[in-house]
């Protein structure tokens, strides 16, 4: 997944590697290491909040399987600030998703026309 991811995601914190899936569903995978995030209690909440960001937009989700990756730091972001990075990387994660899977265009012609 590290090296071949198709889709890179960065939030304040934390970032979004994804892979394109034929599954019908995302899927999550985290990891969030001690290095980082000292604290069992901060690990806990992050991963919480990831995991009830992710159910709560499954259905906007495109078919990837999402790897979140804690940077250090991610520890002092309060919960509104991570559930709104969370929602803007989802976004940004579904529009990029759209451009990937896009066919190409017929030749001669450009998708800004």
């Amino acid at each position: 997944m590290f090296e071949q991811a198709d889709l890179k995601v960065h939030g304040k914190g934390m970032m979004a590697l994804a892979r394109m899936s034929t599954r019908g569903h995302p899927r999550i995978g985290l990891v969030v290491s001690k290095k980082n995030v000292k604290l069992a209690v901060d690990r806990n909440r992050f991963k919480r909040l990831v995991r009830e960001s992710v159910r709560l937009r499954q259905d906007h989700l495109p078919s990837v399987d999402i790897v979140i990756l804690a940077k250090r730091g991610a520890q002092d972001i309060d919960n509104e600030t991570l559930t709104r990075q969370l929602h803007g990387m989802w976004k940004r994660l579904q529009r990029d998703a759209q451009a990937v899977s896009a066919p190409p265009p017929p030749n001669g012609v450009t998708r800004d026309a």
